[in-house]
C-alpha cells in the first residue's frame, strides 16, 4: 500500500464555483491527484474509472490522506481526513509506453 498526504489550497482557481460562499474541493481535483499519484508511484496512466463513490466534502485547506493499493491489476484508493473516508474507488491502469515519458 501507497500513502501519502495533500492539500488543495483555499486560493486554488476551482474553487470560487464550487459553491460560492461555501467552497468545497471538487471530485475531479481529487481525482486528479489520484491520477497523478498513479503516474508516479505505478508508472502507469488511469484507463478507466469502473467505480468511485464521493463520501463526504472535503474543505479548502484541510489535509488529506490518499491510499492506493494494486489489486488484481486495478487500483483501489481512498482518500480521507481525519481517518473518515471522503472518497472511494478503484480505477483501471495502463502502462506509461516510454515513448509517452
Amino acid at each position: 500500500m501507497i500513502a501519502t498526504r495533500f492539500c488543495i489550497d483555499a486560493s486554488h482557481p476551482a474553487l470560487p464555483g464550487h459553491f460560492p460562499g461555501r467552497p468545497v474541493v471538487p471530485g475531479v481535483l481529487l481525482l486528479d491527484r489520484v491520477a497523478a499519484a498513479i503516474e508516479r508511484d505505478f508508472v502507469a496512466h488511469v484507463a478507466g474509472l469502473p467505480q468511485i463513490k464521493f463520501l463526504a466534502p472535503l474543505l479548502p485547506g484541510e489535509e488529506a490522506e490518499l491510499r492506493l493499493e494494486e489489486k488484481d491489476e486495478k487500483v483501489h484508493f481512498c482518500i480521507s481526513h481525519n481517518q473518515a473516508s471522503v472518497a472511494t474507488g478503484v480505477v483501471e491502469i495502463a502502462a506509461i509506453d516510454e515513448s509517452e515519458r
